[in-house]
């Protein structure tokens, strides 16, 4: 038996490594790998050109991520969106023509109500007492200022323009004094973001509600209180007008013939109901025809002026119920089918208004307090 130390060891020789497979022809790698860092230098050249884009807020140069048409400035806040197109704006006269064309038309309206009154109502008052004639020329001379001036400064003050802030240039613009600011490319100026542009208008205006073309202008921060003030000063003067149009004619009214009651008292069917209606609306024609031209103008005021007041009193409504919101109507349109929710409060109105907080406070007390409750 054979020892340990006796044993042999055999030895496994390895192959030698397989060498690398020459290198191709210089005359077929060179163009190729000249095409590829050609074609690599001219794509990082122009995602670095088209990515340097300039702040119109501050001036300042920045490096955007590609497919960025809409960014905000890290410095002074500003938004830039590249996808806004400035619009045709070559309709501008015809626009502000068609303005001052409703404007001049209402103001012609709101003044045959009031001469028609004084010719319609004013005899007919003054012949019923003196008492009711001076009080009727004063209610009518205190709406006829009200409404009137009202609807001056609506019409031709300034809506509100946004206020002007230094812009373009670094030094001049600190950090964050743009933010939310987007650039206009109609007025070519920083526009805030509670603001919009009116094209009818041609400027851009400070919490824009809409643009009215019976004021010829658009309602906005500087008139929406006086706009507001208008409307409730129309709706009564109107309710004012149909009720005393109303009870001036019924006073002058020819008298109707006499019709025969007393077929209604017995049994009645749809034929004897068909005939009475029928002698009813003769009559009343018959009474139309011997009218003076006084008991056609106050018809006129009376159906005028109740027409007015319908269409009027839905835009108040709707009005109110925008500033009970805590909103306008634009802003109504844009949160249109979002989540964003306004506080619903009566102190919106209050502030519309300017009310000092002593003023409102015992009508609003009761309205906020909360509810005691007794064991």
């Amino acid at each position: 038996m054979d020892s340990p130390d006796s044993a042999t060891i055999s030895t496994v020789t390895l192959p030698p490594p397989p060498t690398p497979p020459p290198p191709p022809p210089s005359s077929a790698f060179t163009p190729a790998l000249q095409h590829a860092s050609s074609r690599e230098d001219h794509y990082v050249a122009s995602i670095t050109e088209e990515h340097e884009v300039t702040c119109w807020g501050c001036g300042l140069i920045l490096i955007l991520s590609p497919y960025t048409p809409i960014f905000k400035c890290g410095w002074c806040g500003a938004i830039t969106n590249h996808n806004a197109v400035k619009g045709d704006n070559s309709y501008f006269w015809w626009r502000r023509m068609r303005d001052r064309s409703f404007v001049c038309v209402l103001l012609l309206f709101m003044s045959f109500i009031i001469g028609g009154g004084i010719w319609a109502i004013y005899p007919i008052v003054f012949s019923i007492s003196y008492f009711c004639g001076m009080l009727h020329i004063t209610v009518s001379v205190m709406l006829s200022i009200t409404t009137l001036s009202t609807y001056t400064l609506s019409a031709f003050r300034s809506p509100g323009a946004p206020p002007l802030i230094p812009w373009g240039s670094y030094p001049a613009v600190g950090k964050g004094r743009l933010e939310g600011y987007t650039f206009c490319n109609y007025c070519s100026k920083p526009k805030s973001s509670n603001s919009h542009h009116c094209r009818s208008c041609g400027m851009c205006v400070l919490d824009m509600d809409h643009h009215c073309p019976f004021i010829g202008n658009c309602v906005g921060a500087a008139n929406h209180r006086v706009f507001i003030l208008f409307l409730i000063s129309a709706v009564i003067s109107n309710f004012y007008v149909s009720v005393i149009s109303s009870f001036a004619a019924f006073y002058i009214w020819p008298p109707i013939r006499n019709l025969p009651i007393s077929v209604l008292s017995g049994p009645t069917d749809y034929m004897v109901v068909y005939g009475f209606l029928k002698e009813i609306a003769f009559s009343f024609f018959a009474s139309v025809e011997s009218l003076s031209l006084r008991g056609f103008v106050l018809i006129y005021l009376f159906i005028a002026s109740v027409s007015v007041e319908i269409g009027l009193c839905v835009l108040l409504w709707q009005q109110m119920s925008f500033i009970y919101e805590g909103k306008t109507y634009l802003i109504h349109l844009s949160s249109r089918g979002s989540n964003r929710n306004s506080k619903k409060d009566c102190q919106n109105i209050v502030r519309f208004f300017g009310c000092p907080y002593s003023a409102t406070r015992c009508l609003l007390g009761f309205w906020n307090s909360r509810k005691i409750h007794t064991k």
